[in-house]
């Protein structure tokens, strides 16, 4: 298929609507307000719905409803308005529902600032809302990841009865840059993934069917749907982890990013290997599930240091490397938060200050 030339805010509702999303509702907020701008001319194309909801909370509502129905349904947010998603999030998870929402992360804490930042990274994989629910949250570091990313994410969803969070950030939200798209899912298709769902919808039932559409365990003891969840969240672990590794046969200092901060550091691995620096990198791909393994399987003989990067200040991705690391070698920061972007050159001088310390 030919490559388009998208915005990736814009590539993104595109890859849902190919993808069969046939509902979108969202709230204004920068800077993710192409996405449901783009929305709103696409769905009547695809005799779909495009809903402004009047607040973050009502539109989480609305995507409740509508996947409910067996519809494939989206929502997105950036940062703050993704915070007030979360009981509606929650009670998704509680009735195990297939939503898939994206956050186009901005500065915080608090309404923060408008440009892009990677501060939701300990809400996004571990307190996405009340109850201990887990989700599949994919992280990509160039439009064409989104893109795929957002297609993919419809399938995990109703795969796993579970919802799924594409976050990614203000920077990957407002480039642009060359893509394939993928294909678009024909009407027939559409209505084809609609009936398969047919059976734990609440589209109208027939007295002998016997069908019952709960919110997890309403009437009786939760704990039977969370151990069912928590079983769910354990085959992540086998196969759901999505890792980069680049250079790392010989590395000897190890950077690690996600997201746009993986793009800037895999161009600073490739400098400092020219410097003589022997650097190799783990782009985590999925943030949750995380790539446990591939810093406990470490060779800690060769390897001396890691370098943290994130655009996160205080740092939040490093709390899962440490787990993961047990102390076996020093972990370093590189950080910016706030809206200030990472630059080449700013990882680049941490990891020379990294290699003098422990080289």
């Amino acid at each position: 298929m030919a490559r388009v030339f998208m915005k990736g805010c814009e590539a993104i509702a595109e890859a849902a609507v190919r993808a069969g999303c046939r509902f979108f509702a969202g709230y204004p907020i920068t800077p993710q307000n192409e996405i449901p701008e783009y929305f709103s001319r696409r769905m009547p194309e695809v005799e779909g719905v495009f809903v402004q909801g009047e607040s973050e909370v009502a539109s989480v509502n609305m995507l409740y409803g509508a996947v409910q129905t067996g519809t494939r349904s989206m929502s997105s947010s950036s940062s703050t308005g993704i915070s007030l998603y979360s009981e509606g999030v929650s009670y998704c998870a509680a009735a195990r529902l297939p939503i898939v929402y994206v956050n186009v992360g901005r500065g915080g804490p608090g309404i923060g600032a408008i440009q892009p930042a990677q501060q939701d990274y300990l809400q996004a994989t571990k307190a996405s809302g009340n109850g201990g629910f887990e989700m599949i949250v994919l992280s990509p570091s160039t439009v064409q990841e989104a893109v795929d990313m957002t297609y993919e994410a419809f399938d995990l969803a109703e795969r796993d009865n579970n919802p799924v969070l594409v976050l990614t950030d203000g920077v990957m939200g407002t480039m642009m840059e060359p893509v394939e798209l993928p294909p678009m899912k024909t009407a027939e298709e559409v209505a084809a993934m609609k009936e398969a769902r047919r059976s734990v919808s609440a589209v109208g039932h027939k007295p002998e069917e016997q069908v019952r559409i709960l919110p997890g365990g309403v009437g009786g003891s939760f704990e039977p749907v969370n151990m069912a969840a928590a079983e769910l969240y354990k085959s992540w672990v086998d196969k759901d982890v999505r890792v980069e590794e680049i250079m790392m046969d010989d590395a000897e200092i190890v950077l690690t990013a996600y997201g746009i901060s993986g793009r800037i550091a895999k161009v600073a691995v490739k400098e400092l290997r020219a410097e003589g620096i022997k650097a190799g990198m783990i782009r985590p791909i999925a943030i949750h599930p995380f790539p446990y393994k591939s810093f406990e399987n470490l060779d800690f003989d060769r390897v001396k240091g890691i370098l943290d990067v994130e655009m996160s200040i205080p740092a939040q991705m490093v709390w899962d490397i440490d787990h993961a690391v047990h102390g076996r070698c020093p972990i370093k920061e590189c950080l910016r938060s706030g809206g200030e972007l990472m630059t080449k050159e700013r990882v680049m001088r941490a990891a020379r200050e990294l290699a003098k310390e422990v080289l």
